[in-house]
């Protein structure tokens, strides 16, 4: 989404309403409601009041919110292509596309039962897109910066400074969280499957196909997986564990393995164009 280029002439109000009428304003909109409605739903769920109207109220228009972002994305994907003249990609190649999948995902969110945890992962996105926003776009419009010389980078605001250092030096930590985030969820779906929540044995199934997704194309998701299967590792060598223990690991291991490698999707997309990172 190329931003608008602000114009020193015109006043503050018409630089904002040129910039409120773009796609990409509804899209950074979105990502505000999400954090919002996401503070307004961790507050209800401190103090254990997280079935009230107010925070299903909140919990649903996050995922909203995260739908319309996402939706506009894979939206603008598509005109790009049409613009052009690409075809349009193929069932597997668009199921490859993350945004795609983020976007289907908060659909699923939307409709199923509350996970408070699956609103984390977004909401950590949404803080980097809002973030990389303000500092790209609604800063320069609201203060546009003098004309700079041939040769001279242009000069940016202390602000607009620290929100690129913060960007830069908590990304990929951040990433790595919320990898770590939507692991921990499976494991939470999973145990309302073991009792039988209602619809959570469907709802394992689709996020279950998700997080494979993810685990092929996310390097954050790759290396957190390394790492739990190295602290099984660990546990599992320990001169205290019974043998039997270390073997149901490692056949667990194996059987990981074959799962991961029938389910691997650029079996199937034959190594289409590399999917596009979430937004």
């Amino acid at each position: 989404m190329a931003p608008p280029i602000p114009n020193q002439a015109d006043t503050l109000q018409d630089r904002l309403i040129k910039l409120a009428q773009t796609l990409q304003f509804a899209w950074f909109g979105g990502h505000v409601t999400l954090l919002l409605t996401t503070l307004r739903y961790s507050l209800s769920y401190i103090f254990f009041n997280y079935y009230s109207r107010l925070a299903q109220f909140s919990y649903r228009t996050a995922f909203i919110a995260a739908a319309a972002t996402y939706g506009i994305v894979v939206f603008k994907g598509y005109r790009a292509r049409q613009k052009a003249g690409k075809q349009p990609n193929s069932p597997l190649a668009l199921i490859a596309d993350e945004n795609v999948q983020y976007l289907a995902l908060a659909l699923l969110w939307l409709f199923s039962r509350q996970y408070a945890l699956a609103l984390l992962p977004y909401a950590v996105y949404s803080v980097f897109h809002v973030l990389t926003y303000t500092r790209g776009i609604l800063l320069p419009t609201i203060q546009p910066p003098s004309p700079t010389p041939a040769g001279q980078k242009p000069q940016t605001s202390a602000l607009a400074d620290n929100i690129g250092s913060f960007v830069k030096n908590y990304y990929d930590s951040s990433m790595s969280l919320v990898a770590g985030l939507e692991i921990a969820l499976w494991f939470r779906i999973l145990g309302s499957a073991i009792i039988f929540q209602k619809g959570s044995w469907i709802i394992l199934l689709a996020y279950t196909v998700f997080l494979r997704a993810r685990i092929t194309q996310s390097t954050f998701v790759q290396g957190t997986v390394r790492h739990l299967g190295a602290r099984g590792d660990a546990l599992a060598n320990r001169q205290d564990v019974p043998p039997v223990a270390r073997q149901v690991w490692g056949q667990a291991k194996t059987i990981l393995k074959q799962i991961h490698d029938q389910t691997d999707i650029n079996r199937y997309t034959q190594g289409g164009a590399a999917p596009k990172k979430a937004q």
